[in-house]
């Protein structure tokens, strides 16, 4: 422990989180077992979150957290010794010293941070579908198309690939004479009919939801370079874990490309980290706001899943913390496994009202000197109700606290400091351009033009040429051109190998290099990746 975190009022292995009647004291080793942040709009829950996350940050933890507002940008910024911010500090036995943070931002639309990417083959049908909001007769035809690239080494990375893909799976109703140009998909649309019915106006209706997600902004997420997640897991030179800031005031305009995506995140990390077991400290804190989002209108078979993804990857070393505005948002499947809570203010206006608050106040463990129900809505603006895990893994009596105030700024920073710091970031270039790759739109073009191999070769999933050869030696080997299911080690190295390649292409030239070698050889290697833990889970 040093002198700093001393008066910070931190010790080892533990964040001081507020005082009130007791000290609340938030376990790093407990940490994992995922959190709530809870409270009406203008009750402090982005404090609550800042004063956390800086805690987290201070011990080696590295962070990632959505910003709604732009509140939490602050972050990066020293705090200002503001009286009421002193005399807060002073009334619970700190000593108030301006601190800030590494912080690295990032942007789904690449505006106001490093750019935020992924492929359509990782996102997968499971999550697109709902990212579409698609019924289940679409969904199975999307299925079908994800099946059908497979098979014939088509790499989904952007939307483009994936509209040409759906178009080559459209039924052919024109009749053909016998001199008529033999048609250059016809295998695929046979391939995808053995599948089950794909009607034209299904297809159509697929494509027109991917028109709105491209006029909401899904044609810059999908794409490369690809997002390693493993840059989130960084400590800066003083040993701090870094702040990785996601800016969601425009993506939470597309709410369902927001859940969607962290949703992703969370399933991508469960599938590439390691078991890690109990450790001292988590590995990574997921901060999500607006985390009813996650679960409205969820299906069942969906709901199943994320609860198996929160119960299963606090033993990879990643602790999960739910942003909302009440418990009741979150199912009680999900929020039995969250274990650390804060509970700021509900105002109780109307019966329904009531029933929120009573329901918020039975998730807690009863303190026989506090009416829980009732303090709930007498907490004042960054007052919270808090019971955070003992040392035995059980809930801790709720207590009634003020939240320490953060060290760095609260609140939003201006344009000229974000720019400073996006061009001082680790990540400046690695991330910045795009680039197009050979994939399944320029295959399928090729075909159209007669440039392509012959739909008979198509079909052995060779790719066509000595790099589709080579590339489905190296599938064989890696276990990738076989039907999709769990990541193997193999298929792993594999991934992280087409990724690597990938993130060092670079401009016009390189780009160029890329359409010719990292797609062929890419796409062979990379077709059957897992998409996602979701997905893959539910596959089994």
């Amino acid at each position: 422990m040093t002198a700093q975190d001393s008066k910070l009022g931190d010790t080892d292995g533990k964040i001081f989180v507020g005082k009130g009647d007791e000290q609340a004291w938030l376990t790093l080793a407990l940490a994992n077992r995922h959190g709530l942040v809870t409270g009406a709009t203008g009750t402090g829950k982005t404090v609550s979150l800042q004063v956390m996350a800086e805690g987290f940050a201070r011990a080696g933890v590295p962070v990632f957290a959505s910003d709604i507002k732009g509140d939490l940008s602050g972050i990066s910024e020293a705090g200002e010794a503001k009286d009421f911010i002193v005399k807060r500090a002073t009334e619970m036995g700190l000593t108030f010293q301006p601190d800030q943070f590494s912080t690295v931002f990032w942007d789904v639309f690449g505006e106001q941070g490093h750019p935020v990417r992924a492929t359509v083959t990782e996102m997968g049908p499971l999550l697109l579908a709902r990212m579409l909001d698609l019924n289940d007769v679409q969904e199975g035809v999307l299925n079908v198309a994800f099946r059908v690239a497979d098979d014939n080494g088509l790499t989904l990375i952007d939307m483009k690939d994936l509209r040409a893909l759906l178009d080559a799976i459209v039924p052919d109703s024109a009749k053909k004479g016998a001199g008529a140009e033999t048609d250059p998909f016809a295998a695929i649309r046979k391939a995808a009919q053995g599948f089950g019915n794909v009607s034209k106006a299904t297809v159509g209706t697929i494509q027109r939801q991917l028109l709105v997600l491209e006029n909401q902004g899904g044609t810059k997420f999908f794409g490369e370079p690809a997002l390693t997640l493993k840059d989130f897991m960084k400590t800066d030179r003083d040993g701090r874990g870094m702040v990785n800031i996601l800016v969601a005031d425009k993506l939470l305009q597309s709410p369902r490309l927001y859940a969607t995506f962290l949703l992703w995140m969370l399933s991508e990390l469960f599938e590439e980290l390691p078991e890690a077991g109990d450790l001292p400290k988590p590995k990574l804190v997921f901060f999500f706001d607006e985390a009813h989002l996650l679960f409205n209108d969820a299906p069942k078979a969906l709901m199943d899943k994320i609860e198996q993804v929160v119960r299963l990857i606090r033993s990879k070393g990643v602790g999960v913390y739910f942003v909302t505005q009440n418990p009741v948002d979150v199912p009680d499947r999900v929020l039995g496994q969250l274990g650390n809570r804060v509970q700021h203010a509900l105002r109780a206006f109307t019966p329904r009202d009531q029933k929120a608050v009573a329901a918020a106040a039975q998730t807690f463990r009863p303190n026989p000197k506090l009416d829980t129900a009732k303090a709930i809505t007498e907490l004042g603006k960054g007052e919270a109700l808090v019971s955070f895990l003992e040392g035995n893994g059980t809930p801790s009596m709720v207590e009634r606290v003020m939240i320490r105030p953060p060290t760095a700024r609260i609140g939003s920073i201006t344009p000229e400091e974000r720019k400073a710091i996006m061009d001082a970031s680790p990540f400046k270039g690695k991330y910045d351009t795009a680039v197009d790759s050979e994939s399944a739109y320029e295959i399928l073009q090729k075909r159209i033009a007669g440039t392509a191999v012959t739909a008979d070769s198509a079909t052995g999933g060779s790719g066509g040429g000595i790099l589709g050869q080579i590339g489905s030696i190296v599938g064989t080997i890696f276990g990738t051109n076989v039907k999709r299911g769990r990541l193997s080690a193999g298929q792993v190295i594999a991934r992280d190998v087409t990724r690597s390649v990938t993130n060092q292409v670079i401009g016009g030239m390189a780009a160029n290099i890329g359409k010719s070698v990292g797609g062929q050889l890419g796409g062979s290697i990379g077709r059957t990746l897992v998409r996602g833990a979701l997905g893959g889970l539910l596959r089994r």
